[in-house]
């Protein structure tokens, strides 16, 4: 469930900061900005949904699957394909990412 939470606060992060992405650098309409604001309150909010004991590690984690993320995005919005160091670069995150979550803590 955390890998779902996680996926899914990248996808809204991302989302909202290409808004304004958008907006600044690709001359779009301000009205842009208003779903990438909600987009970006979705974020916060399915990221304090994760069960972590602290917050610090919660966001930790979560970074590995946002560089994950954006290249997914970059691929698929922006029509540019990762490279295999992207994807090297990815991998890494990834595992560095699950090591932060499945380390096994006294509760």
């Amino acid at each position: 469930m955390t890998y779902l939470l996680y996926v899914a606060a990248a996808l809204a992060e991302i989302a909202g900061c290409f808004s304004f992405w958008a907006w600044w650098r690709l001359d779009k309409s301000p009205l842009w900005l208003a779903p990438g604001l909600a987009s970006l309150v979705l974020f916060a909010w399915l990221l304090a949904l994760v069960d972590a004991s602290a917050a610090g590690r919660a966001y930790a984690a979560y970074g590995g699957i946002y560089i994950a993320a954006s290249l997914v995005w970059l691929w698929l919005a922006e029509s540019v394909r990762p490279d295999r160091w992207d994807l090297a670069g990815a991998a890494i995150c990834i595992v560095g990412a699950s090591v932060i979550v499945l380390a096994p803590r006294a509760a």
